[in-house]
């Protein structure tokens, strides 16, 4: 299964509910990715560009997906990237490929 990192922000509406009624949005996240088939290994919030990061397992891209795209229309999230991740074995096995691709600048 592929491995996505997920960055997110809040809306500032999504922070005043969650001020007036704390709750651990781990078990939530848990659920969307479980029900595509996947698993949730990491939940933190932080300080910074975004408000909080995800560690996700997918089966697929389109699973990941359709998880991203649910959360995006519930509308709470000011934004949310999602990063796919590359172990490093595949990356080996992409660079062995490179090899063999006979890349040429724009107008040389």
């Amino acid at each position: 299964m592929a491995m996505y990192l997920t960055r997110f922000s809040y809306t500032p509406e999504t922070w005043a509910r969650m001020i007036e009624n704390p709750e651990d949005r781990r078990e939530a996240a848990r659920s969307y990715i479980e029900s595509v088939g996947g698993k949730l290994h990491g939940f933190w919030y932080a300080f910074g560009e975004h408000d909080g990061w995800n560690l996700w397992e997918a089966p697929d891209n389109v699973s990941m997906a359709a998880v991203a795209l649910a959360i995006g229309a519930g509308g709470a999230l000011s934004s949310m990237e999602t990063t796919v991740l590359l172990s490093v074995e595949d990356t080996i096995e992409a660079l062995e490929k490179a090899k063999s691709i006979r890349y040429r600048p724009p107008a040389a």
